[in-house]
């Protein structure tokens, strides 16, 4: 099943994807799949039969950007083989209901399978299939939680674990986690073997993240959490700290030879042979506080940055729209929204920027990309190609079984 619109070519050109998710971490693995060339196929509800989806806004995900659409009552004998007609051509399904929903739907991985013996199922929930959690809700703070991250981190002023500044979970644990699972599925399939079932577990992903900590721990018997180590706030060169004007650096000077030159930089050679030496943090971590704070961050970044000292700014999201580190590496795109003709900026609008394709080995589009009105559907072209007779899908339209 071709993509519409077409991406620009990459290295899962050829691989359709059908995802049935909006948000969240499988919204956040097929917006990789995509990036990297698959075709992927959203597959929504129809609108006014059954709950409603979490609707996200337009621009969430970088948008529909090349992202086929179709709606189908999956509850419905007509809509449920139609969706399978659509995954024996298929490659990949991605899922995040509840563990049982999609076999009680009759579209589980057996009936998935029988469809299509190559077939990987991604099941992406926050829990996974099985264990006392299974069944439990949650959002990027619970899996944050349970698997160790929240506690490891700085606590907040009130003494409480803080609030992570991004979807860590749900990016990194969950849908890189699971980008990861289905092209590794991907690799062992092209190599002979069948299709897959993968169980995609948010918090087993995060507890992956916060496994340095968690093997020192089970090797060790350690209590390992913030203030612990190197990394994690025991030491004065491993931390933030505010400028003159009120803005912050980071400090990461974990090699000697990197302390050494920031000592030296900051005025404080003093505690050159002193990285490690836990008697005299607090009058280190004083000292540094003290020079850094002498200076605007402008001043520090120049004379620091560029010498091996391992310090850089702390930026917020407007400073890093702007930075030019991302824009030489091409980390921005163009977009135009599609007029209701389907043609580029049909609405007279002017476009604006999104997070474009950045991770290593995909391929940076042509600019603009045109993002469709997302309330557009392919089904009748989809469902053609999956082998469905024009009658047929006209018959499904007319019964509102598909949109």
């Amino acid at each position: 099943m071709p993509p519409f619109p077409p991406g620009p070519p990459g290295l899962l050109a050829g691989v359709t994807v059908l995802d049935l998710a909006t948000v969240g971490p499988a919204a956040r693995c097929t917006r990789i799949l995509a990036d990297y060339g698959a075709a992927v196929v959203k597959v929504g509800p129809v609108p006014g039969r059954g709950a409603e989806p979490i609707r996200p806004p337009s621009y969430a995900y970088s948008g529909s950007r090349w992202l086929s659409r179709l709606a189908i009552d999956l509850k419905d004998p007509e809509g449920r083989a139609a969706f399978l007609a659509l995954a024996a051509r298929a490659d990949v399904v991605v899922e995040s209901f509840r563990p049982g929903v999609v076999d009680r739907l009759g579209i589980g991985y057996e009936a998935l399978r029988r469809a299509n013996p190559r077939i990987i199922l991604c099941s992406t929930t926050g829990y996974g299939q099985s264990g006392p959690r299974a069944g439990w809700a949650g959002h990027d703070i619970n899996y944050l939680a349970v698997g160790g991250y929240l506690a490891a981190s700085e606590p907040g002023c009130d003494g409480g674990p803080p609030m992570a500044g991004a979807t860590i979970a749900d990016a990194a644990g969950g849908g890189m986690h699971a980008a990861l699972a289905v092209m590794a599925a991907l690799i062992g399939r092209s190599g002979g073997g069948g299709g897959a079932h993968l169980d995609v577990s948010v918090a087993d992903g995060v507890l992956w993240l916060t496994s340095l900590a968690v093997d020192e721990h089970l090797a060790t018997g350690a209590t390992v959490g913030f203030g612990h180590d190197l990394i994690s706030g025991r030491y004065a060169c491993y931390g933030t700290y505010q400028a003159a004007d009120g803005a912050w650096l980071a400090v990461g000077a974990i090699e000697p030879r990197f302390y050494a030159e920031l000592c030296r930089r900051i005025g404080c050679p003093q505690w050159v042979d002193h990285q490690l030496d836990d008697r005299v943090q607090a009058q280190v971590r004083e000292d540094f506080r003290a020079a850094f704070g002498s200076r605007d961050r402008a001043a520090w970044i120049e004379a620091l940055a560029p010498y091996d000292t391992c310090v850089s700014p702390v930026q917020d999201v407007v400073e890093v729209v702007a930075d030019p580190q991302y824009a030489a590496r091409g980390a921005f795109v163009r977009v135009v929204a599609s007029g209701g003709d389907g043609t580029a900026g049909g609405d007279g609008s002017p476009g604006f920027r999104q997070v474009g394709p950045l991770l290593a080995g995909m391929r940076p589009p042509e600019e603009p990309v045109v993002l469709r009105d997302p309330s557009m559907s392919d089904a009748a072209g989809l469902l053609a190609e999956a082998g469905l007779a024009d009658g047929e899908i006209a018959a499904l339209e007319r019964r509102g079984v598909v949109a």
